[in-house]
């Protein structure tokens, strides 16, 4: 059976190539591959289920009651356990399970109708679907059926002779494709690798949770006390401006009544502060723990680390499949960046603090205007929370932590809203943002309909494997040897360097 290098391994292997000036190299012939022998119990990725194959749940989008989960160490034995029975690499199915739920933490359905573990479409669940625990049921809400699933999707896709159109044909975008193998070659340096970064990684999405949820519940707090503190002083005046003696009393009574009302308000305010500041010492913390591995450029979009580019940096932290935007905005021209509430905020470039406000404002929310070095001036709406040296005179550097996203304001659910003051033109025009495509953010006007279309039911054509009609064309590699300098001349040759053919 032909074995595939680990990911890491493959990665630095083709490093170590481009780093060769003026080699000769001369096509040689492909291998047949081997035939894989499952094991009985386990269906082949050579053709898909026929149709009443396997049992399925009645209702394939309907999450169980009480989710099925795993250890660590139960998530890495089944990932490689699943990888060999179908020659996959484990790292890769590691990063599926990552990328597409998190671990099992978010499993759908998605917008799309994508489910379970490794997020299949019910159509394509239905001919890929593996019953791999044995209990007569393959079901996509289950980790081992799941896991076994994408193993044998990948496998049918032509994940052993390339990985690349595999993953692709699991998720047709290219970031989906450098994302899961970025982060398959970093889980490939150990398994406790794996584990560790999910730590750092749920440690900083928990801290940053509770910052934004204890923000908001100061916002509301701090809100509520000043509406009763104007309620409380209608009264007052009204007593002040009454002529009777009967009628002061009773206003007064009233706003004293009121006063009590305000104070208990106050007080929690001011516990909602306490806790917001204890949820923003824990944030420091966290984020201290995570500071190196939010300076690779592969771990930082997991921990929702900056990107940066030229000098920029992308406001919001999380990757391309986490943030995106539109092309258009309604309105004025902005960019309306759509992300998980509380997800990071950034200084999009070395700045200066025109203005920021904490109050929400009743359009923007909390935000912020910083001017750029060009003398531009860019605001920020709809934070849930607004970093306290984020003011007016500060200087920021590209990358530099301003908030979290939210939903204040007017918004209908959270987004960063980016916009150039006065609004000139649109943030998605700008070579700078249009940069960050792909591995800072994906553009929403393609998602529509890309993982239908990457998981279709077509039967799979025949090509060295099975690959699924969806995938591109079929391509057949090229395997490259080294041509001793006496036969260059009666065998074809493609020169290659680091500058390009």
């Amino acid at each position: 059976m032909r074995r595939l290098a680990p990911v890491a391994l493959l990665l630095a292997l083709a490093a170590s190539a481009g780093n060769a000036r003026a080699d000769t190299f001369a096509v040689v012939s492909t291998p047949q591959f081997a035939v894989v022998t499952l094991p009985s119990a386990l269906p082949s990725a050579a053709l898909p289920n026929t149709p009443g194959a396997v049992a399925t749940p009645a209702d394939l989008a309907a999450a169980p009651a009480v989710p099925v989960t795993l250890s660590g160490t139960g998530l890495l034995d089944l990932w490689q356990q699943a990888g060999a029975a179908y020659g996959i690499p484990w790292q890769v199915l590691a990063a599926i399970n990552k990328v597409e739920s998190n671990f099992g933490r978010t499993m759908g359905p998605s917008s799309a109708g994508a489910v379970g573990w490794m997020q299949f479409m019910p159509s394509t669940w239905l001919r890929w679907g593996v019953d791999a625990n044995g209990d007569g049921i393959a079901d996509p809400w289950n980790p081992q059926d799941a896991v076994y699933s994408a193993a044998r999707y990948l496998a049918a896709s032509g994940g052993a002779a390339d990985l690349t159109r595999a993953i692709y044909a699991y998720n047709h975008a290219d970031w989906y494709v450098g994302e899961v193998l970025g982060l398959a070659s970093v889980y490939g340096q150990s398994t406790g690798t794996v584990l560790s970064l999910d730590r750092l990684q749920q440690s900083l999405d928990e801290a940053r949770t509770a910052v934004s949820t204890a923000s908001n519940r100061l916002v509301a707090a701090r809100a509520r006390a000043r509406e009763i503190a104007a309620e409380a002083a209608v009264w007052q005046r009204r007593a002040a401006a009454a002529t009777l003696l009967s009628n002061r009393l009773a206003d007064e009574q009233r706003a004293g009544r009121i006063g009590e009302r305000r104070r208990a308000a106050d007080a929690v305010a001011a516990r909602q502060a306490a806790a917001l500041d204890a949820a923003r010492t824990q944030l420091e913390q966290a984020r201290q723990a995570a500071a190196p591995a939010t300076f690779s450029a592969t771990t930082a979009p997991l921990l929702g680390g900056p990107t940066y580019a030229s000098g920029w940096a992308f406001p919001v932290g999380g990757g391309p499949g986490a943030v995106s935007v539109s092309h258009t905005h309604r309105g004025a021209p902005a960019a309306d960046i759509a992300a998980p509430e509380g997800s990071p905020v950034y200084a999009i470039a070395q700045s200066v603090v025109v203005s920021s406000w904490a109050r929400p404002d009743p359009q923007c929310g909390i935000g912020l205007t910083l001017r750029t070095a060009d003398g531009r001036e860019w605001t920020y709406c709809h934070l849930s929370y607004l970093e306290p040296g984020v003011v007016a005179g500060a200087q920021l550097g590209a990358g530099q932590p301003v908030g979290l996203v939210g939903s204040t304001g007017d918004a209908t659910g959270p987004h960063l809203h980016l916009q150039l003051q006065p609004a000139t033109g649109y943030p998605q025009d700008e070579s700078w943002f249009q940069a960050f495509a792909g591995t800072a953010f994906s553009w929403q006007d393609a998602q529509a309909g890309a993982r239908a279309q990457a998981q279709a039911q077509s039967q799979p054509l025949r090509f060295l494997s099975v690959l699924p009609a969806s995938a591109p064309p079929p391509v057949r590699a090229p395997v490259f040897a080294v041509v001793p300098a006496a036969t260059r001349a009666a065998t074809p040759v493609v020169f290659f360097s680091r500058s390009g053919p």
